[in-house]
């Protein structure tokens, strides 16, 4: 049997496991490819970069584990961007599962940056109702809110002075994987115009595309990749940067399997022991 044949025949196994080397070398072995910046994501970063510390922003983390593979590094990239900058936090859920990681989140980010909670941060937690949490902080967010996730009461938390609605706020950032995003721009920007910076994931992103051509949306963070846009521009190398390694390498043996199968099954056609056609036939395929 010739090299052809051989490659022609390989184990699936080997190629199963050529793919899993590409996922895992890049997560334990960081690679750092270049991950170049699109201007949805640096609008978003813009928007955020041109606050003056001491502004206060809400951040809403819509999300549940199934998806936090591309929203978990955006929501700690954006925080630790806001850190960076001195401007506080007001951060919340609106799905109950998401509580855990918005806490993570704003930990992780938190320790890296050196904020700290009732200074630079709230964490509100989390809040059932949707467009009633989203009208309810338009009217009165104590009448929502009297204490945050850990029972203190806001009127004392420094940071939380005379923050009452959206007026108080100088951006409202939604980083969602759901239709949560569309209730964010409807009452928080239509209604209450509040400026607005929006993270989802890579499926949902073109959806909001004519909202960003309307200035309804200000910028915005789509998947993983937008994920690792953010920390390029704040300097980070984070999970996002990591992930796109894993995928970027990873779409690369694919492709390269495919050039190599392909080449070599033409190669088998019209070689040395292939059969010749006969007058009138097609060759063989």
């Amino acid at each position: 049997m010739g090299w052809v044949e051989k490659l022609l025949s390989i184990d699936r196994r080997i190629i199963f496991l050529l793919v899993g080397a590409g996922v895992i070398v890049p997560l334990l072995l960081p690679v750092n490819l270049p991950v170049t910046v699109t201007p949805r994501v640096q609008a978003a970063y813009d928007a955020i970069d041109a606050l003056p510390p001491g502004s206060r922003v809400l951040i809403s983390m819509d999300y549940e584990p199934e998806i936090m593979a591309e929203l978990m590094p955006m929501s700690i990239a954006v925080l630790r961007h806001c850190f960076r900058k001195h401007i506080q936090v007001v951060a919340m859920t609106l799905y109950p599962a998401g509580t855990g990681l918005g806490e993570h989140a704003l930990d992780v980010a938190s320790r890296a940056e050196g904020a700290v909670r009732n200074r630079d941060f709230v964490w509100l937690g989390y809040k059932s109702g949707f467009q009633v949490v989203m009208i309810g902080i338009g009217e009165n967010l104590r009448g929502m809110y009297p204490v945050d996730f850990y029972g203190t009461p806001l009127d004392s938390i420094p940071m939380m002075r005379g923050v009452n609605t959206y007026a108080q706020l100088s951006m409202m950032i939604n980083l969602s994987g759901s239709s949560a995003a569309d209730y964010w721009i409807q009452f928080a920007q239509g209604r209450y115009h509040a400026p607005i910076v929006l993270g989802c994931t890579a499926v949902m992103a073109t959806d909001y595309y004519p909202y960003l051509s309307s200035r309804q949306v200000l910028g915005l963070i789509g998947g993983m990749k937008g994920a690792a846009e953010y920390e390029r521009l704040i300097d980070v190398f984070g999970d996002g940067r990591r992930g796109m390694d894993a995928q970027s390498l990873v779409h690369l043996i694919v492709v390269l399997l495919v050039v190599v199968g392909n080449a070599a099954l033409f190669a088998t056609r019209g070689g040395p022991g292939a059969p010749a056609a006969r007058p009138g036939e097609a060759p063989p395929r």
